[in-house]
């Protein structure tokens, strides 16, 4: 049987999600909390990488068993689980053959950026104490919308077989004293979030113009963007499959 487990994690507190020998990630913390419960090896498949510093309000990992479950997964696992990493969900497949990562058909992130100083956004959103021309922000965001390749969004040695991405949303929006870009998409190459990003602030503070902006995208050249914004500002925020495909238990 193949189980799914929803988890959520502070990205601060792990060098990235996925396994990288005994370097603490979400994946081994995961691994390591589950062969200690079913009592023999368990190795999960993770549904996005995200790399060091990056959160997870939704995140999905798979793994199989042959037996039916007899514990309260969720209970019993968070009690071994790090206060990094939380269960939300435990689910099955209703398809054996199920995969978190491939199966996924869209995939959701959230930036967060404050503008004033704030002791307990610290680690939680990007300090950028700078006037920004909202207008400017939304005509990008809008611009990234209209293309589907975005080699110059991905960072080098990324191993892609394909550039090509489906955006489905891309928006800022004002969310309390915090300013959010939204974006989600079918997939996202390494790196591709914080460098949209990155890049969108440029044209908000006035040192590149929308024109050079179009310019980046169709560039298809990482060195012409941006990626010099902190992994801590950005958030995993859902994943989406077909219905049907998962039932929680």
């Amino acid at each position: 049987m193949r189980y799914v487990l929803e988890v959520m994690y502070d990205g601060t507190k792990f060098h990235g999600s996925q396994v990288q020998g005994d370097t603490p990630t979400v994946q081994l913390e995961l691994n390591n909390a589950l062969s200690t419960l079913f009592r023999t090896p368990i190795q999960t498949v993770g549904a996005s990488r995200t790399d060091e510093g990056v959160h997870a309000l939704c995140n999905y990992y798979h793994f199989d068993r042959e037996e039916e479950l007899n514990i309260d997964l969720r209970y019993k696992g968070n009690a071994i689980l790090p206060d990094g990493i939380a269960i939300k969900r435990v689910c099955i497949a209703t398809n054996p053959e199920f995969n978190s990562r491939f199966d996924a058909i869209r995939r959701q992130y959230r930036y967060r950026i404050y503008a004033k100083k704030d002791p307990f956004l610290v680690n939680r959103a990007l300090f950028y104490p700078f006037t920004l021309d909202r207008d400017a922000l939304d005509n990008a965001a809008a611009i990234i919308m209209e293309y589907e390749q975005f080699e110059s969004f991905s960072k080098r040695n990324a191993q892609s077989k394909t550039f090509n991405c489906k955006i489905h949303k891309s928006h800022w929006e004002q969310n309390g004293k915090e300013l959010h870009y939204v974006v989600e998409a079918n997939r996202f190459l390494r790196g591709m979030v914080r460098g949209l990003v990155a890049t969108q602030l440029r044209v908000g503070r006035g040192t590149n113009t929308l024109d050079g902006f179009r310019e980046i995208i169709e560039a298809r050249d990482c060195t012409k963007a941006w990626f010099d914004v902190t992994g801590h500002g950005l958030y995993l925020e859902n994943i989406i499959y077909p219905d049907g495909l998962l039932k929680e238990i």
